[in-house]
């Protein structure tokens, strides 16, 4: 059908493969009478995370008072979860609206490249904003030294260049494997564990492999972010002002769920593909998967944009400004 399988040589009878296309299946067991629907919804949530994540990149822009290193992880998150979204939504939604899930063989690789590189990059830059957080309520002398825009910068520059080694090493082993036999993946775009599955050769290694690699990824920045918070928390303790110690937990209590939601279901759904008599059912892995996946980058600009006062200010700004501009425009009368 869409799979080739020949025999390289009769001598060593190894066996090599060429799937020319794959077919994401997208969420299993969906009838197809609600195929529409959730075309709708998943484009509602693109349009949301496009829009949302594209005001904090405009206001980054046109507003000189966010250059500030707080904003510059905004303005990276934002990019980053524009990245995310347009790489995995676009075919996902071609699927329910025009049951097209074919999808090229080396394109679903590349899909697979830019899925890991958007969450390894994301878990470095919350890693990043946990740093900033830390640095402001420990140190908040020595803040405007240790974190300057060129030191934020260099920082979000090397969270984007080193995002890519984790993804590269998992995609090399993939590469490697044979496909001969099905090309149904079982998921909404095309991840590392759900290709490898496909493969007609023996994965256990590469699945330890690839799971090794994740949880370096998730636990580095994750046990970094920890303790970040845990010292926050004691500074906070700290402070004798009551207001003072509302406002810090306000500020990082925000992060924290937001945090919480990125990693937390990442570790249940990373180990229950790779320990042995922990599996879960494909329904709810898909579910977990797409939560954690399409959650924050829909919160997150809103989120900002409702509690940091610099952005509250902006809008504020721009709304008496409009007003403005429209009483000047109504006709006086004679």
């Amino acid at each position: 059908m869409f799979t080739v399988c020949f025999s390289m040589s009769q001598a060593n009878e190894t066996t090599v493969s060429v799937v020319t296309e794959f077919f994401i299946v997208g969420f299993p067991g969906l009838q197809p009478k609600f195929y529409s629907l959730v075309g709708v919804l998943l484009f509602i949530i693109y349009i949301a995370v496009i829009t949302g994540n594209s005001l904090i990149v405009v206001l980054f822009v046109i507003e000189r008072s966010l250059h500030k290193p707080m904003y510059i992880i905004m303005l990276s998150l934002s990019l980053s979860d524009i990245g995310f979204c347009t790489v995995a939504l676009p075919k996902l939604i071609s699927r329910y609206w025009f049951n097209d899930g074919y999808i090229g063989f080396y394109i679903c690789l590349f899909q697979r490249q830019l899925i890991h590189y958007f969450g390894t990059l994301n878990s470095l830059i919350m890693m990043t904003m946990a740093l900033d957080r830390y640095l402001a309520i420990c140190y908040p002398l020595r803040y405007p030294v240790l974190m300057t825009n060129r030191t934020m910068r260099l920082l979000i520059g090397f969270s984007w260049v080193t995002a890519l080694i984790a993804p590269t090493i998992s995609l090399m082993q993939t590469v490697k494997l044979p496909f001969c036999g099905p090309n149904m993946i079982a998921h909404c775009f095309c991840d590392g564990s759900s290709i490898n599955q496909l493969a007609c050769a023996d994965i256990t290694l590469t699945s330890l492999n690839a799971y090794a690699v994740a949880m370096f990824v998730l636990l580095a920045p994750f046990s970094f972010i920890i303790f970040s918070y845990l010292s926050i928390l004691v500074s906070v303790l700290h402070i004798a002002n009551a207001q003072g110690r509302m406002k810090a937990f306000s500020t990082c209590a925000t992060q924290l769920t937001i945090i919480t939601i990125y990693y937390v279901p990442r570790f249940v759904v990373y180990s229950s593909t790779s320990i042995p008599n922990a599996q879960m059912n494909s329904s709810i892995r898909i579910a977990l998967v797409m939560f954690y996946s399409l959650l924050p980058p829909v919160m997150n600009p809103f989120i900002y944009c409702i509690r940091i006062k610099e952005i509250r200010q902006f809008f504020i700004k721009w709304s008496v400004i409009n007003s403005s501009l429209k009483v000047k425009k109504l006709p006086t009368a004679k």
